[in-house]
């Protein structure tokens, strides 16, 4: 879950490096770090700085003059190690030649760290990256050529990494490696860049090598050369990426959180671009790689994803059921290899990832596939793991996202799961005229979504409210409930305060114990069939003095049950709970701000989850 950046060029390589650690903070913020290699220097042929916090405290580090044309750089999400100045990356050998930066986990790294100290190597960090510096070090020091180094030493590595390594007696290339980690090259005039994305090289060019699993790189000004451990060429070529610096600025919004919300109407839109097909009132999905007959074979769904997209998912488990009448469940991406699973020839597995890079996802895929499973994907980043390794899927077109809590994404994976429960139950028994009916919800769903953008100053409103409270619950049922345990995530991960989410039927089996003035509640009460049994369960709460702000649709009396009121558009009801979500993103982020938290960084967490 950490940021990697290097440069070989004719540029200063020290501001491109620190471009693309900023570009990459969404990875990681504990502490960043770069190391320049300078030649021309015989008492300073390199120079690392390191810095605990923000790339901004590591800018602020920097001397005002660090000459070197080539490079590496870091930030850290701290897995081995408290976040600090020792512990920052880039790690330096035992000889001062070797410096390396990791993204990943080395599970050996205690055996490792024993033998080199056994040696009478001495260890000056807790990480497990600085014994991969020692262990290439050992290797030059040995005869190897800074290739084979690199290639012996990660021989010795379990565990998953993108690595970047830079040598002092070779001060013309780096040369990386992946394993489970995302790694990418960028192929510029005369410069190379190493990066973990291509969030951090845009500027730069466009043009992009997705290396794979097992692969290594060495990268020159002139080009790259990628090989395997075996020393065998891999044939990779460079990609066009459809990204832009604009997309990666704030537009005028105070955060990327909300400029992310914000974009949401018309981000929508363009996802449901060409995928309506109104002949037939279907969805045109044709990355999936499934004909119709092929979809209609499978008899169950089971859906994959972690965190929010886990969510989600329980939301499009509900959608494939009401549309296509087939068993769907969803369940932790995290959890499901370690079970190991029954893996049926007749269930089509879907895993949903924002980035395509998130490892317990990843993983769950390769699980599936090695029993023979059907696996497509909803994913957002095009060319990423995920994406390569799925048998087919739907790419969520959301642009480019920052922040850290998700917004964008989770609401294109919703409407990913619309498009699939209507292909699904077109090719069983949904009618074409309720096909038709969800097309037109769809099609409405950009235009509600601003609908509900437009009451932003009473959704501040009462998320300043909520936000006085040292903790509180989201409630909702069937439908309502995978919105409020999203609800509930959004508003822990960026406020710290604590939020819980129960089906409302569950108050009283437990729960309703902890009601008092202090702990309100956010209700989700659409009209729909359960309308009245929400009602019932808001009164009680009422009754016992909780405060109950409900998320609900024009024209529902809800009498004296909620304390505040926030409406969203009706819209169909399988498709509800898409609107229903958009307030509690914009009641986290208004009480985020209130509350005076770092809206689009919140401590502890990183954006792309790379690492078990």
């Amino acid at each position: 879950m950490c940021g990697i950046v290097g440069y070989v060029g004719p540029q200063q390589a020290a501001p491109v490096l620190v471009e693309g650690l900023t570009r990459l903070e969404y990875r990681g913020y504990d502490s960043a770090g770069i190391a320049v290699l300078n030649p021309r220097s015989s008492a300073h042929p390199s120079r690392v700085v390191r810095a605990k916090g923000r790339v901004r405290d590591l800018e602020a580090a920097l001397p005002a003059r660090l000459a070197g044309t080539v490079g590496i750089g870091h930030t850290r999400w701290a897995t081995h190690g408290e976040p600090s100045e020792r512990n920052a990356h880039p790690h330096t050998s035992f000889d001062g030649r070797v410096h390396v930066v990791h993204n990943g986990i080395i599970d050996n790294f205690h055996a490792l760290r024993s033998r080199l100290a056994a040696d009478g190597v001495e260890l000056t960090s807790d990480t497990d990256t600085e014994v991969v510096a020692h262990l290439v070090a050992r290797e030059l020091a040995a005869g190897l050529g800074f290739e084979d180094a690199v290639r012996a030493a990660v021989t010795s590595i379990d565990g998953t990494y993108a690595l970047a390594v830079a040598d002092v007696q070779n001060p013309d290339r780096v040369v990386v490696a992946r394993n489970g980690s995302p790694l990418l090259l960028g192929v510029g005039d005369g410069e190379m860049f190493v990066a973990s994305d291509a969030a951090a090289i845009v500027r730069h060019t466009s043009q992009v090598v997705l290396l794979d699993d097992g692969d290594f790189a060495s990268v020159t000004a002139d080009g790259f050369r990628t090989f395997t451990a075996d020393e065998e060429h891999t044939a990779r070529s460079a990609v066009t990426i459809d990204l832009t610096v604009e997309e990666l600025e704030l537009g005028g919004h105070a955060h990327f959180m909300h400029k992310e919300i914000h974009e949401q109407p018309e981000s929508v839109e363009r996802m449901l671009s060409g995928r309506l097909d109104d002949r037939f009132g279907t969805a045109k999905l044709d990355g999936l790689n499934l004909d119709p007959r092929e979809l209609r074979r499978f008899s169950r769904v089971k859906i994959l994803g972690c965190g929010s997209a886990y969510y989600v998912g329980q939301l499009g488990a509900s959608m494939i059921e009401d549309l296509a009448r087939v068993p769907a469940d969803a369940e932790p991406a995290s959890e499901f290899r370690y079970r190991n699973p029954i893996i049926e020839p007749s269930t089509l597995y879907v895993v949903v990832s924002q980035s395509g890079e998130t490892a317990d996802t990843l993983f769950a895929v390769r699980e599936v596939q090695r029993k023979g499973g059907t696996v497509v994907g909803l994913v957002n980043a095009v060319g990423s793991s995920i994406a390569r390794e799925v048998d087919g899927g739907i790419y969520l077109h959301a642009g480019p996202e920052v922040a850290v809590a998700s917004t964008k994404a989770l609401t294109h994976m919703s409407v990913g799961f619309a498009l699939l429960a209507l292909a699904l139950g077109r090719v069983r028994d949904l009618s074409f005229a309720d096909g038709k009916r969800i097309i037109a919800g769809l099609r409405a769903i950009p235009e509600q979504i601003a609908q509900v953008l437009a009451g932003e100053e009473d959704l501040a409103s009462a998320a300043k409210e909520l936000a006085e409270a040292p903790s509180l619950f989201f409630i909702g049922r069937v439908r309502g409930y995978p919105v409020a345990r999203e609800g509930a995530q959004k508003f822990k991960e960026i406020t710290y305060r604590h939020a819980e989410a129960y089906p409302t039927s569950e108050l009283k089996h437990g729960p309703l114990a902890l009601i008092s003035p202090e702990l309100p509640t956010v209700a989700i009460m659409p009209a729909d069939d359960l309308l009245e049994r929400n009602i019932t369960a808001a009164q009680e709460i009422r009754a016992r003095g909780g405060a109950v702000v409900a998320i609900t649709h024009p024209g529902v009396e809800l009498g004296d049950a909620a304390t505040r009121r926030i409406e969203v558009p009706r819209n169909e009801v399988e498709l509800d709970p898409i609107l229903l979500t958009i307030p509690t993103q914009l009641l986290g982020y208004h009480a985020a701000v209130a509350l005076g938290e770092d809206v689009d960084r919140p401590r502890n967490l990183a954006k792309s989850v790379t690492v078990e």
